[in-house]
């Protein structure tokens, strides 16, 4: 389990009493939760419980129904696309699938958030600020590649480059173990405790990645028919007595699987 969570009970994430239904099918619930400063929450459920919903609602990529969502202070329901905007510059999104964009090399990859967000950086700081990234990946000399040429586990990489290059406060993984294998999965979860140490972000990850959850978790909430059905440390999963709760975390201990 990750231990390095701050001292800080200061909430940047406040969600309370949040639906949202698609047609007749309600998806999350009244739910409420928050994430605190510096800490990793990993989100556990079923498929279709509204875990990724729920992440794509903080950026509203999907806009809720009703309910509260506070980011940084702000409740973002009720802003405007442009202040919308100002917030989504201080969250970093790693999609499920990377979303690389298939016609740009690694270098361009990088290059495009740094050059839509940052108008005023010259050519010698994006290069800079693209090098650091790669290098934080473990993956310099990856740069003119192309991403047809990456491993799954190099993309997830990339992907991550892309999402910490522009010093994002909050970063929103979706899935980020989905798809690999044991060894690169572990080595991807010990990568995002390595951006939360170095770079002091709190971040909410979305997996039904047990040793992922192991791994990065400061907390975990379990979502269960759209509602919070349990929270708290490693621990308190691990030991508890609840059916539901054992179905996820009975007899799975965690591997010492050694990077490559």
């Amino acid at each position: 389990m990750n231990s390095t969570h701050e001292n800080n009970s200061q909430d940047i994430v406040v969600i309370q009493d949040l639906t949202k239904s698609f047609d007749t099918t309600a998806v999350l619930k009244k739910m409420t939760l928050s994430l605190k400063k510096g800490e990793n929450l990993v989100i556990l459920g079923k498929s279709g419980t509204g875990k990724s919903v729920l992440i794509k609602c903080i950026v509203r990529l999907l806009n809720a129904d009703t309910g509260s969502i506070k980011v940084l202070g702000e409740e973002v329901t009720s802003l405007r696309n442009a202040e919308m905007n100002e917030v989504r510059k201080k969250i970093g999104f790693l999609f499920q699938g990377g979303a690389l964009y298939d016609s740009m090399t690694v270098r361009e990859n990088l290059e495009f958030p740094l050059k839509r967000m940052f108008k005023n950086l010259s050519k010698a700081e994006v290069n800079a600020k693209v090098k650091e990234a790669l290098e934080n990946v473990g993956l310099p000399d990856s740069i003119d590649k192309m991403p047809s040429e990456l491993s799954g586990g190099m993309r997830k990489r990339i992907s991550l480059a892309r999402t910490i290059i522009v010093d994002p406060t909050i970063i929103l993984y979706d899935e980020p173990t989905t798809g690999l294998d044991p060894v690169t999965s572990h080595e991807i979860s010990l990568l995002i405790n390595e951006v939360q140490q170095k770079y002091k972000t709190s971040s909410i990850i979305i997996t039904h990645d047990i040793e992922c959850a192991k791994t990065v978790a400061n907390r975990i909430i379990m979502l269960q028919d759209g509602k919070v059905y349990k929270e708290g440390v490693l621990s308190d999963f691990e030991n508890s007595d609840d059916a539901l709760v054992s179905s996820y975390f009975k007899s799975q201990n965690i591997t010492n699987i050694k990077t490559i």
